[in-house]
């Protein structure tokens, strides 16, 4: 397992204990908690989620105040931002993106109180998230996916939006 670290504090890039290919196919570990823990990750996670979306869908800036995900693609490929949305913290607003695929097999372990979005670049996209809390939407913040204050460049000008992700929550700006 390979853990790098980001730079955002607490948000690490993970490459899983193994991945394994030949002939017949693929094999995947996507969490093993003994060797997460030797790693250093003493994540407690209680819930799997997945979203399944097509080309140029960007679901987000969501996140909550005590929640940890670790994400993963499962199929396909996504451009993913996760922004630091810790009110009053010095690195409010700074963001990294990491592209996610099913070659790659990269995950991305984001802490609370960061916000996350993805852009789907393939024909189809699974997006897998472990989490350490049960959801919750009544606690979750949202931000626009273009809020100029965090300036992502995403890939794509005009995505595909739901109607809470066009308008953004009660922390986002007009």
């Amino acid at each position: 397992m390979e853990v790098t670290r980001t730079k955002l504090d607490g948000v690490l890039r993970i490459r899983p204990p193994t991945c394994f290919k030949d002939f017949r196919g693929e094999y995947v570990e996507l969490y093993n908690e003994k060797v997460y823990r030797e790693a250093g990750i003493t994540v407690s996670f209680i819930q799997d989620d997945i979203s399944v979306s097509g080309r140029n869908v960007l679901r987000g800036i969501h996140g909550d105040h005590k929640t940890w995900k670790l994400v993963s693609c499962l199929y396909g490929e996504f451009f993913m931002a996760v922004v630091d949305c810790r009110d009053g913290s010095a690195g409010f607003g700074k963001w990294e993106s990491f592209t996610l695929s099913e070659h790659n097999r990269l995950q991305v372990l984001v802490p609370p109180s960061f916000g996350l979005a993805h852009l789907v670049l393939s024909d189809r996209a699974i997006f897998h998230y472990k989490q350490s809390t049960y959801y919750d939407r009544a606690s979750q913040f949202t931000y626009r996916w273009n809020d100029p204050r965090f300036a992502i460049p995403w890939p794509v000008q005009n995505p595909i939006l739901s109607e809470r992700d066009q308008m953004g929550g009660s922390r986002s700006i007009s």
